[in-house]
C-alpha cells in the first residue's frame, strides 16, 4: 500500500458506493484497536484517528489505496457510554453498509480483541456476513497481550468454528503481512 488517502466519510447513500472499486471494510467493537490496525497495515501513523475515548467514529470513512480499492473504516459498536439512541444509529449504519448492494467486491475484516474473543454482537455480525455472502476474515488483535497457552486456545476455537482468522498485534507490528495476504492485497 503505497498511496493511501482519505476520500470522505458518509452516513448513508452516496455515489462512492457505486463507483465499482472493491472495498475492504474494517468492523469491530469500540476499543479493539481497529484504527491502530488500519494505520499499521497502511504504514501510516495517523491515517485513521485513534482515540482514548471509544465511539468517536460516527460515519463510514473511505480511504483510497493506490487508486485501486477502498479501505473502509466502519464505526465501532457496543460502546456503553454512548446513549441508546446513538448506539442504535451506529448499529443501523453498520447494518445498512453490510446490506448495501455491491458494485465491486466487498470483504470485511472483523477485528476482535484477542483477550475477549468473540462476543454476542460479533457473533450476530458473523451471521449477517454469512447470510449476505460477504467474505470475511477475523483479525484477532492485541495477541501480544496473551500468553502462548491463550493464543493457542483462541486459535483452536477459531479453527473449530471454521473462521478464517489471523493473529495480529498493531502495537508490536505482527501479523499484518499474513492479513494482507489473506485479503489478497
Amino acid at each position: 500500500m503505497k498511496d493511501v488517502k482519505f476520500i470522505k466519510g458518509i452516513r448513508g447513500t452516496d455515489t462512492i458506493m457505486q463507483d465499482g472499486r472493491d472495498q475492504v471494510a474494517f468492523l469491530g467493537r469500540s476499543n479493539v484497536g481497529k484504527s491502530s490496525l488500519i494505520n499499521y497495515l497502511t504504514n501510516r501513523k495517523n491515517l485513521v484517528k485513534s482515540s482514548g475515548k471509544p465511539g468517536k467514529t460516527t460515519e463510514i470513512n473511505f480511504f483510497l489505496v493506490d487508486e485501486k480499492y477502498y479501505l473502509v473504516d466502519l464505526p465501532g459498536y457496543g460502546y456503553a457510554r454512548l446513549g441508546e439512541k446513538q448506539r442504535d444509529k451506529l448499529r443501523k449504519l453498520i447494518l445498512w453498509y453490510l446490506a448495501e448492494p455491491r458494485y465491486g467486491d466487498k470483504v470485511v475484516v472483523l477485528v476482535i480483541d484477542a483477550r475477549r474473543g468473540i462476543g454476542d454482537y460479533d457473533q450476530q455480525l458473523i451471521h449477517i456476513l454469512q447470510e449476505q455472502a460477504i467474505p470475511f476474515v477475523i483479525a484477532c488483535n492485541k495477541v501480544d497481550q496473551l500468553n502462548q497457552k491463550k493464543k493457542h486456545q483462541l486459535h483452536k476455537e477459531m479453527e473449530e468454528a471454521g473462521y478464517e482468522h489471523v493473529m495480529v498485534s498493531s502495537l508490536k507490528k505482527k501479523g499484518g503481512e499474513m492479513l494482507t495476504e489473506k485479503l489478497g492485497l
